[in-house]
């Protein structure tokens, strides 16, 4: 279902299938999704401070060798298996399912990952958000997160000040859910600002007039109100919430 944009109002709902932004590097692969091209005619790939939503797969035993970021917030959500991280402040993490890992990348963060040779094969999204002023000052956040519970939301990660487990310098909440096939949840909303739904896994309808997001398809809400989300299968998703009027810079690595 795709509508002219709203400014207040009833939800609008616009949907986007798979990216077919890509990039094969053997055994460490990503696909771009971009939420700004959701929306018909919209001239910028990303939605206000929301860059993009990187879905990426490593095979066991990749290496992905030291590397900077400059200027861009970059959060690292793995629902299953294992990501490991080392950078140049000494820092050894493991981000799986009861950890998220945040780098504020500011002036610039030096990093790599890996996964050993007896990990399992990882899928899991690196989210990069345009923070709002350029070359702040570097940082890593990684945290225990809240245990899932089925059919609710879980906060991961909010703007700085906010009450979420970690934080990023830009306007931008995030939540996932485990939703069970036939269950139902509110979309997370604010009022004047939009919501941007992931679908990782599974399927769902949404809205009132039921439009179907599928497996690694996304949705982009705009305007205030309740917006149901449901379950067709067992689903795993990640909602966005984004101030799209929010100041941004866009001199990221990644996250221009």
């Amino acid at each position: 279902m795709n509508e002219s944009a709203a400014t207040g109002g009833a939800p609008e709902i616009y949907t986007a299938p798979r990216t077919d932004v890509s990039q094969n590097q053997g055994n460490f692969r990503i696909h771009f999704n971009f939420p700004g091209r959701a929306l018909p005619d919209h001239e910028d790939h990303g939605y206000g401070p929301l860059a993009t939503v990187v879905e990426s797969f490593m095979d066991p035993g990749t290496l992905i060798r030291m590397h900077q970021h400059r200027n861009e917030e970059i959060i690292s959500w793995v629902p299953e298996g294992v990501m490991r991280h080392d950078d140049r402040q000494g820092n050894e993490l493991v981000t799986d399912p009861d950890h998220l890992l945040v780098m504020n990348a500011g002036s610039g963060f030096w990093h790599a990952e890996e996964t050993l040779a007896d990990d399992p094969p990882l899928r899991m999204l690196q989210i990069f958000v345009r923070p709002h002023s350029l070359d702040l000052e570097p940082g890593i956040q990684h945290e225990q997160i809240p245990d899932v519970a089925a059919n609710e939301w879980r906060r991961l990660f909010g703007p700085v000040g906010s009450d979420a487990p970690l934080s990023v310098r830009n306007a931008v909440h995030c939540h996932d859910s485990r939703l069970d096939g036939g269950a139902t949840v509110t979309l997370p909303a604010r009022s004047g600002w939009d919501t941007y739904l992931y679908v990782f896994e599974g399927a769902v309808t949404i809205g009132d007039e039921a439009a179907e997001v599928g497996y690694t398809e996304s949705a982009l809400v705009t305007g205030d109100g309740e917006v149901p989300v449901t379950a067709r299968e067992d689903s795993v998703l990640v909602a966005f919430v984004v101030d799209p009027a929010a100041p941004i810079t866009r001199q990221g690595t990644i996250a221009r």
